[in-house]
């Protein structure tokens, strides 16, 4: 991206917390598919094809809000900020209200834990000083 005299150079704080979201985003789908494979209940045929269509879409999705913060558009950043709150407190109510067996509670509390933790880290970092001033659109 190129300095102009009004738009500033992107901000260290804003490329780091685009690849924390980048790192967060392929374990927290991990996560969701080992819940929904390793539920008791779990879906089967079509429910199952729906399932797992609807998180690819959720990730392209949330790829491209990444793309629009990393370029200063500030309702991106908006978007994904709510989007990490209900991610982390859905995460982290579902890993201790539901029970699930040994193998399955570890595939799943692995990736999500750390997923969260990268999402929080990425959150904060996009609400510094420096990254504050830098989403002008």
């Amino acid at each position: 991206m190129t300095d102009s005299p009004d738009q500033p150079g992107r901000p260290d704080d804003v490329d780091t917390a685009f690849w924390l979201w980048v790192a967060a985003l392929p374990l927290l789908a991990i996560g969701y598919v080992v819940d929904l494979l390793t539920a008791r209940a779990h879906p089967t045929g079509l429910i199952l094809a729906l399932s797992l269509v609807f998180v690819g879409i959720l990730v392209a999705v949330v790829l491209t809000f990444l793309f629009l913060m990393r370029q200063g558009y500030r309702w991106a950043r908006t978007l994904l900020t709510g989007g990490a709150i209900a991610t982390v407190v859905y995460s982290i109510s579902n890993l201790f209200t539901v029970e699930r067996p040994d193998a399955a509670a570890m595939g799943y509390a692995a990736p999500v834990i750390i997923g969260s933790v990268l999402i929080a880290g990425g959150v904060y970092l996009l609400h510094r000083k420096d990254s504050h001033e830098f989403f002008m659109r």
